[in-house]
């Protein structure tokens, strides 16, 4: 039987996955990465350290499955986009990556927003002016480090830096293209007026490849590296969030996936692009679909933050009773229902997509003697739903019809979470019980490269479908009230933020 490697180079981790070629999942290893973030709004992250786990990771996963390295039929790397990694002539890095949410280039942000209106970069690019774009940092990093930006040849995104390790072809895949901002969204290629917009040199912006498309084979140095056998087909990898969102199982139109993790995505599948600056726009992993999408900047990150400040007394009991913290305020929250007055604003970092608001910032409004710790987590779980909601209400006013909905991801597994969720959505949720990551993404698309996958619904054999969610009429109508009134406050407070912070 032919199987497939999947790895994921991830903010906190990187992930390598073995599958067989029929649902199964043999293996899976991780290895820690280092965040480094030496001064204010930067966060940066060592390439080698990334293509050092993946050695590693290829080892354990051959050693533990016990399978023969021939036996291996193709590898695909999935990772955070659009990181920026300056290779030499060599295809060496030059320096650390700079990580997508980084936003060290303020004031060249400016600047090159100068050169064309958000309306017309909208149109062409399909995506907003905001600091995930590549510009901006490329301009820092040409009129900050010079020495390093001048032997630059090729800029690339994570993914694509590890199967440049693995197969010595370097390219960048569509996805990575498409959210740098260079991209003509209509053609899928680089536009000129695009690029001059940071004035850089259009040669460093290497070819642009489709996830499933064979870019090489693991080289005899790679080969030595990870233990995989030199000739093996390597494919052009894919988007982290995209690849993780296909694992669902939302492979049509109108699919919707919530993703409860650290920050909150939500992706739509859809059957044509759609450009609007209040949202993020992807290729799907399925050729000819796309994934518009959002991310809130805080989700899980906010609810431990609670925990860390709020919770002290919960801890112990929750010890006692054999369960985290998190089953533990779930369980003591079940019974107070939707109709506590108590809001909270989730905007912990500033919000990203619909409101693109870095000034924005948590903000708990309803207090009384009569609350306590239950009413405060029940508002937390309920400004993450509130802030999905938002994002589907942007998507049905660009005309985008909402059908099957999923949860993934660690906050998944709160059914007190994913039942306010179905309420204040008013749709049924489907939870995903198995549900490996995006490394699984990673190598099914390598399956689809190299002809072992036939169909991209089979990526359905790898994954368990769990509870559905069906929303509740009582609780659908107290909730659809709190919405509004959660959406009223942050426009009242939305200019004072700006002084506050200031």
């Amino acid at each position: 039987m032919p199987y497939l490697i999947g790895l994921d180079i991830g903010t906190t981790s990187t992930i390598g996955i073995l599958i067989d070629a029929v649902g199964g999942t043999l293996a899976i290893e991780s290895r820690p990465v280092t965040l480094h973030a030496e001064h204010a709004n930067w966060s940066e992250e060592d390439p080698a350290q990334w293509w050092a786990n993946c050695g590693e990771i290829c080892r354990a996963l051959l050693a533990r499955s016990g399978i023969a390295v021939g036996d291996i039929a193709g590898v695909g790397v999935t990772g955070m986009l659009p990181t920026v990694i300056l290779l030499d002539d060599a295809g060496k890095q030059l320096r650390r990556s700079i990580q997508q949410n980084d936003a060290r280039a303020t004031q060249q942000l400016n600047a090159f927003r100068q050169g064309m209106g958000e309306d017309e970069f909208l149109k062409l690019s399909g995506t907003g002016y905001s600091q995930q774009l590549v510009g901006p940092k490329l301009m820092w990093l040409r009129e900050n480090e010079p020495q390093a930006f001048s032997r630059a040849k090729h800029v690339v995104g994570a993914s694509d830096y590890i199967t440049s390790q693995l197969c010595g072809s370097i390219q960048v895949e569509h996805n990575w293209a498409l959210e740098s901002g260079f991209v003509e969204v209509a053609t899928g290629k680089y536009h000129p007026d695009l690029i001059a917009l940071c004035g850089i040199d259009p040669t460093l912006l290497a070819p642009i490849r489709e996830s499933h498309a064979i870019v090489g084979a693991i080289t005899q140095r790679a080969a030595s590296h990870t233990g995989l056998k030199a000739g093996t087909p390597v494919v052009a990898g894919c988007a982290d969030h995209v690849a993780s969102a296909f694992v669902c199982g939302a492979s049509r139109n109108g699919d919707l996936v919530l993703k409860f993790g650290g920050a909150g995505d939500i992706l739509l599948s859809s059957d044509k692009p759609v450009a609007d600056r209040r949202l993020f726009l992807d290729y799907h992993i399925v050729p000819g679909l796309f994934f518009p999408n959002g991310c809130m900047a805080s989700s899980g990150s906010f609810l431990n933050w609670v925990i860390a400040n709020w919770a002290g007394g919960e801890v112990s009991k929750a010890h006692v009773a054999g369960i985290s913290i998190h089953q533990w305020l779930d369980r003591r929250t079940a019974d107070i229902g939707a109709d506590s007055s108590v809001l909270f604003l989730p905007y912990f970092l500033g919000e990203k997509t619909p409101l693109n608001d870095p000034f924005a910032r948590g903000t708990l409004v309803g207090l009384g003697l009569n609350h306590d710790i239950r009413h405060v987590w029940r508002a937390a779980l309920e400004g993450v739903v509130f802030g999905f909601r938002h994002h589907v209400e942007t998507f049905e006013e660009l005309g985008l019809g909402i059908g099957r909905v999923f949860a993934a991801d660690g906050g998944a597994a709160s059914d007190l979470w994913l039942q306010i969720a179905a309420d204040t959505l008013g749709r049924p949720i489907m939870r995903i019980d198995r549900h490996p990551g995006s490394s699984l993404g990673a190598a099914f698309v390598a399956g689809m490269g190299v002809g072992v996958m036939k169909d991209w619904s089979a990526i359905g054999q790898y994954v368990t479908p769990g509870r559905t969610f069906a929303p509740q009429k009582r609780s659908q109508a107290q909730l659809d009230r709190k919405y509004r009134l959660w959406r009223d406050l942050y426009e009242r407070l939305r200019t004072f933020y700006p002084a506050q912070v200031g």
